[in-house]
């Protein structure tokens, strides 16, 4: 038998570590190997309870699994096939350092996460964290493949690819969004059409949508669907549907974090003072779910609450379906991933960008769907955010502050060298103890 060894690194997150575990040993295809699962992670106290869940799971799906865990990755690396990356240290506290330092020299960005002068810092902690990882990779199991959820995405998979020799693949729920809102706006299931997009992380566009039964067109269906329906979207949604004539990622969020008037069209999308975000959802009821969800998973574990039917549902993300693709030769069609646009599947972005769209993937790996080219203006947009990426991973490399100025005023929402240098020097003191040092 067949045996896949899976390693999860940062599995006590009670969300990513949950619902991985769930992907795993609910799989039927995986129960016609031999499957170890490696759980890792430096939280001892979040381990422990992860290592529990995980064995009332693994009776739950009647897996013959093996499951271990260990604080120390060099110790669950070794024969390795698949390492699922998504880290994180103090999450919620530099984000909102990220967010509040720049508003205080007067950039008005939107939300400091994978786009605008805070994303930056952002950029080089998970960096920080991923490529590291990576090396000992290279070192303890050179062969296998990265299943990337840490963010900025694409930023740390263009990281990974420069600077090691480690094959990465980034992944993203947020085209299965994209998916939704064409369903929707087709009154379809989401499960009757197929969509291609193309961009990069939080900044796709849908280039097509097909019917999956068939594979024929459904762009002018589509397209008449916009036009009746746009006032369904949200405003900076539709604002940038009528600029560049593509639905974006329908998630204002994360759009409006990559473009200049990101701040005019929807605001600042952070707590303010009691009032909370202005659109979008709330900042703080995000926070309060993931709490609720360790919660869950400390009470569980604990034994003071049973393993509810909740916890026990797939994700729906593409991790297992891909390493199934692989393992079993499925030559599958997946919607989306984060991977180098070899051979130009986006034909005017650089061949060493990494690219969001969709890739066919069989035992040989993961394959970029060749999707044409993006419309000028939206490559455009595109191409400084690429710039971008590439100065914060030569800053990194380099451990160059010049290169992470270059980076910041670069950005479409940096108006000042001055402050933008005195930005930079007020958050590298902040967030030294997570971030590389530079001079």
């Amino acid at each position: 038998m067949k045996e896949v060894k899976v390693v999860l690194i940062g599995a006590g997150s009670a969300n990513f570590g949950r619902s991985t575990l769930v992907d795993l040993l609910s799989c039927r295809e995986l129960r016609e190997t031999e499957l170890a699962i490696a759980l890792v992670d430096i939280d001892e106290a979040a381990l422990e309870r992860m290592q529990k869940l995980a064995a009332m799971l693994k009776e739950h799906f009647n897996s013959a699994a093996r499951i271990t865990a260990t604080t120390d990755r060099r110790e669950a690396l070794p024969g390795a096939n698949y390492v699922i990356v998504a880290v994180a240290q103090k999450r919620f506290p530099l984000w909102e350092q990220d967010f509040r330092v720049p508003i205080a020299f007067g950039f008005k960005h939107v939300d400091g996460e994978n786009g605008g002068p805070g994303a930056a810092f952002h950029t080089l902690r998970s960096i920080h964290l991923v490529v590291p990882i990576c090396r000992d990779m290279e070192e303890l199991c050179p062969e296998a493949l990265v299943l990337n959820f840490t963010n900025p995405e694409s930023r740390v998979c263009l990281a990974v690819h420069k600077l090691t020799s480690i094959r990465a693949v980034g992944l993203c729920h947020g085209a299965f969004s994209t998916l939704q809102t064409v369903a929707e706006l087709l009154d379809r299931p989401a499960t009757e059409i197929d969509i291609t997009i193309g961009g990069i992380n939080h900044f796709h566009w849908v280039l097509g949508v097909q019917s999956r039964a068939d594979k024929k067109s459904l762009d002018a269906a589509f397209q008449e669907a916009l036009g009746k329906k746009r006032q369904n979207l949200d405003p900076t949604v539709r604002q940038m549907l009528d600029l560049f004539g593509l639905l974006p990622f329908p998630a204002a969020a994360h759009i409006a974090e990559y473009v200049s008037w990101g701040y005019e069209s929807c605001g600042m999308l952070w707590p303010q003072g009691d009032e909370g975000r202005k659109v979008g959802g709330d900042w703080r009821n995000y926070r309060k779910w993931m709490e609720l969800e360790a919660d869950s998973v400390k009470r569980v574990a604990a034994g003071k609450a049973p393993l509810s039917q909740e916890m026990t549902i797939p994700s729906g993300e593409l991790a297992i379906p891909i390493i199934c693709d692989i393992e079993f030769d499925r030559n599958q069609r997946e919607l989306s991933v984060n991977i180098p646009n070899d051979g130009g599947a986006i034909a005017n972005l650089p061949e060493d960008a990494i690219v969001e769209i969709p890739g066919r993937v069989d035992r040989a790996g993961v394959h970029p769907e060749k999707v044409g080219p993006l419309p000028e203006p939206v490559a455009a947009l595109c191409r400084t955010q690429l710039t971008i990426q590439n100065l914060l991973v030569a800053a990194y490399r380099e451990k160059s502050k010049h290169y992470l100025l270059q980076a910041l005023v670069l950005d479409p929402v940096v108006n000042s060298v001055a402050r933008a240098e005195q930005m930079m020097e007020v958050l590298l003191e902040a967030e030294a103890d997570f971030l590389p040092e530079l001079r």
